[in-house]
């Protein structure tokens, strides 16, 4: 079958299956769109406890701010923003997703056009398309490691808050001004929510669920315990900042110490495939028999496992927890 054939066909099944996904969120959107109107104007809903979760959601979200296909089907398995408030980006799902698509063919069509070989053109595609994912990723790490290293100093900020007469939200105010992001724009967040009326422990757990670091769990679960059974809280800071600060120390010295194995990992898993493209520039009928003949190939899959396999080696030796 020609491959203009099988390409048109998977365009119309694929356009098919999201006008049929578009539908159903539609209709259940409408029907949401209907009961809200009708708690607002009193209807027979009204006074049950349904009616008193779409009222307060009246509060948090406007009457079109309606979720899209792409974040109705995340909504599915979760938090659909989570994993972008912790990047820090205002990307939408449905944005990111259409960058990703774009992308994909767009890498399918330099790849046809540039006469490469049909099975390769999804490969390149599926590489591209995955650059938004990788670089949201990249971006989710970046903050986070900065926020770990911010921690230890808005402790003590907050203990000296406290040891001179402030309240606990007067500290996380004074980590809002006084520290950058994203330790800043969290503690801030926070500040404002209890501004707002939402408990204290709440807040914390949001700031959990928001920043997944294991010192900031400390943190709130000391705070939640010091607010039950009281005690002297700057003095848990004080503990807490100090065994952030010698948690980072050893890092450092593992970091050291697993420097050259790390760059042996780079450098042996470079080597191959920097090898295979000087070889194919010297002499590409040499290297094509990898992909002609039935050994080769086979040759060339226990290479791939092999490398595989010794780069989950190489970083499950240098990867040491504290």
């Amino acid at each position: 079958m020609s491959p203009l054939v099988i390409s048109v066909a998977a365009f119309i099944c694929v356009s098919a299956l999201i006008g049929a996904l578009a539908l159903m969120f539609r209709g259940e959107s409408d029907n949401k769109i209907e009961d809200r109107l009708s708690v607002l104007t009193g209807g027979k809903n009204a006074g049950t406890a349904k009616a008193t979760s779409i009222r307060d959601s009246i509060l948090h979200q406007p009457l079109d701010a309606m979720p899209g296909i792409i974040e109705a089907i995340l909504a599915k398995f979760g938090r659909s923003r989570l994993l972008f408030e912790q990047a820090d980006t205002n990307l939408t799902p449905t944005r990111f997703m259409a960058i990703s698509v774009g992308l994909g063919a767009s890498g399918m069509v330099v790849a046809f056009l540039a006469g490469i070989k049909v099975y390769v053109v999804p490969v390149a595609g599926i590489v591209l398309g995955a650059v938004p994912l990788l670089w949201l990723l990249w971006r989710r790490k970046r903050r986070l490691k900065k926020f770990g290293a911010q921690l230890s100093d808005a402790l003590e900020l907050i203990s000296r808050a406290l040891r001179s007469g402030h309240s606990l939200a007067a500290g996380f105010n004074l980590v809002q001004e006084e520290m950058s992001a994203p330790i800043g724009v969290e503690f801030g967040r926070v500040f404002e929510e209890q501004n707002l009326g939402i408990p204290l422990e709440e807040a914390l757990r949001n700031l959990s669920e928001r920043v997944p670091n294991l010192d900031l769990k400390f943190f709130a679960t000391a705070v939640i315990l010091q607010r039950q059974t009281g005690g002297d809280l700057a003095e848990i800071l004080d503990k807490i900042g100090h065994l952030i600060r010698e948690r980072f120390k050893i890092f450092g010295q593992i970091a050291a110490l697993t420097g050259e194995g790390r760059l042996s990992g780079v450098v042996l898993l470079a080597l191959p495939p920097v090898l295979f493209l000087v070889v194919y520039k010297m002499n590409p009928g040499y290297i094509m028999l990898l992909f002609t003949d039935p050994m080769g190939k086979q040759m060339l899959a226990g290479a791939i496992v092999m490398q595989v396999l010794g780069a989950l080696a190489i970083r499950k030796i240098v990867n040491i927890k504290v």
